[in-house]
């Protein structure tokens, strides 16, 4: 049978993460800093675009671009 998992624990578990990302992070060169920052930045790339195509289907390649650059270009949702 499977645990619960609680506030506290799951709390405690981002914790251990964040320290653990920071120990990682540290050790990490500039140009891999650089690097992880990226591809972070082209992964929310593409989430937007994914979402904004699950919204909606009809729309064109050129416009989820255009909304896709606005959205990173004004931070908006």
């Amino acid at each position: 049978m499977r645990e619960q998992t609680t506030s506290t624990q799951c709390a405690a578990d981002g914790q251990m993460n964040r320290k653990n990302q920071k120990q990682i992070i540290k050790k990490m060169t500039v140009e891999q800093k650089i690097r992880a920052a990226l591809d972070l930045y082209y992964s929310a790339r593409e989430l937007k675009a994914a979402g904004l195509r699950a919204m909606h289907p009809g729309m064109s390649k050129e416009e989820i671009d255009k909304k896709v650059r606005e959205a990173f270009l004004y931070a908006r949702t």
